[in-house]
């Protein structure tokens, strides 16, 4: 059985403690999902507890991985797909998804907003990701590190820091500490207005986020007597996320995209 070797490339750093991997599978604790997706297997520590879910596939880009893991797991080989999971439709019915994994820190951003994407079908992610990025999706308003995804994640899911992953126990050790999050779909079934406008708001807000709302928000060419509201003086990071759910409610009434 020929050995999978990192790339770098890919953002790969394989996970070699087997506790932790244990720890992160014991983590995912929804029942009666109808599909269950690893992301970026490697080179199986997590796999070996998921492999004999019926209801499992995994999804990796790295071509040798998914060799090794048919060769491992011969009569399952059909379960692991050679195929970037950020072009996989998700659309396709009303299934319920759980997702878990050693998600590559490359990509863990475009993960997560395709997540958000995909809400009504995904009850719950267990990932392991670059402790900077953990940090920002958890936080509150009022941190310097809370933004886009803090916000559009924690209006549809619980958000839990659940542990801290040294460098030390990844082959190789990556140069940033790691931690272990959970996202379980919270009872939001859909806002009173269009997603797209949240998306919209939240991201011009945070792009400018040193300025007011007022200021940050120009481009929408919002109505000059709406922005005299109090909450317009206010910066992005100010705003719980009830209020942007609020905020972009009134905005949806005034301004089309």
């Amino acid at each position: 059985m020929k050995k999978v070797f990192p790339k770098k490339h890919l953002g790969q750093h394989f996970l070699k403690d087997e506790n932790i991997a244990a720890k992160i599978v014991r983590s995912l604790t929804i029942s009666g999902h109808d599909l269950l997706i690893e992301v970026g297997p490697g080179t199986g520590i997590l796999t070996k507890h998921l492999i004999d879910r019926e209801n499992f596939v995994s999804y990796d880009v790295d071509a040798e991985s998914i060799a090794f893991l048919g060769s491992m797991y011969p009569n399952k080989a059909s379960k692991f797909l050679n195929k970037d999971f950020l072009d996989a439709d998700l659309t396709g019915s009303d299934n319920q998804i759980a997702i878990i994994g050693n998600f590559p820190y490359n990509i863990s951003s475009q993960i997560f907003f395709k997540v958000f994407d995909n809400r009504s079908r995904i009850s719950q992610v267990v990932c392991m990701i670059q402790k900077e990025v953990a940090d920002r999706i958890v936080s509150r308003e009022g941190s310097k590190v809370y933004g886009i995804l803090s916000v559009l994640l924690q209006a549809f899911y619980h958000v839990e820091y659940l542990f801290t992953v040294k460098p030390g126990v990844f082959d190789p050790p990556p140069k940033v500490t790691s931690s272990v999050i959970r996202l379980s779909r919270n009872e939001v079934k859909q806002l009173n207005y269009d997603d797209k406008y949240l998306k919209r708001v939240v991201k011009t807000a945070f792009g400018k986020r040193r300025k007011t709302l007022r200021n940050a928000l120009k481009e929408l060419n919002l109505p000059a007597d709406f922005l005299r509201a109090d909450i317009f003086s206010k910066r992005a990071e100010q705003l719980s996320v009830s209020e942007f759910i609020d905020l972009t409610e009134s905005i949806s009434k005034v301004w089309k995209p």
